[in-house]
């Protein structure tokens, strides 16, 4: 399995954010992506969404027969919003997610046994709405676990996470790798991830290689 990123571009309106960024990415490997405000990173992650039109540029993501896997379908994007309804359960929320995302790959883990990876237990039956603002991001980040996809798409994934959430997200990050799963993030934060490619966008338009490396 493989994601390509050809020569992508990047505009915000009548501004070219970014442009020539290329990086390939197997199994159990991970991309962050870095940068100051207003450089297109969270531009970059839609665009390999496919929330957003590339300005140049491709991005595909195979399989180890070289077939193409739709991001739609083999990608979990979660973005700077948690996209849960505050009025509904934890537990409503997370099983609208299970159902929606249908995936490919595999069936995922069980509602409690997702909000249970969080450190969340007992929490399934309060309204989404209830809880702090960092609950109500790893709720969001049980999101991934209750559908089993490939590719993990990660806009600012630690906001609003303490130090010890921080440290949850990185082994649950460690956990999708070793599995064979694929991660890009976009941080202004260190994640705990080691030996993980890097790629800075420079904010000039013009994006640095994709490297490898570690980021701790």
């Amino acid at each position: 399995m493989q994601a390509v990123a050809t020569n992508l571009a990047g505009r915000r309106g009548n501004s070219v954010l970014f442009e020539d960024v290329s990086f390939t990415l197997g199994r159990g490997q991970a991309l962050v992506v870095t940068g100051p405000n207003g450089a297109g990173k969270s531009t970059l992650l839609r665009i390999l969404a496919g929330l957003l039109a590339a300005d140049r540029g491709r991005f595909s993501l195979t399989g180890d027969d070289g077939a193409d896997m739709p991001v739609s379908e083999f990608g979990h994007y979660l973005g700077h919003r948690n996209a849960m309804k505050r009025e509904l359960g934890v537990s409503e929320n997370l099983e609208f997610w299970k159902q929606f995302q249908k995936p490919e790959s595999g069936t995922g883990l069980s509602i409690d046994a997702a909000i249970d990876a969080v450190g969340l237990a007992g929490v399934a039956h309060l309204p989404f709405g209830y809880l702090s603002a960092g609950q109500q991001r790893r709720i969001a980040l049980a999101r991934l676990l209750v559908g089993a996809r490939p590719l993990w798409l990660l806009d600012e994934p630690t906001a609003a996470l303490d130090k010890r959430s921080d440290q949850l997200f990185a082994d649950l990050v460690r956990d999708h790798l070793s599995g064979g799963g694929m991660a890009i993030a976009a941080t202004h934060q260190p994640l705990g991830l080691e030996n993980v490619r890097s790629l800075e966008l420079s904010g000039v338009h013009r994006a640095a290689s994709a490297s490898s490396g570690s980021w701790s």
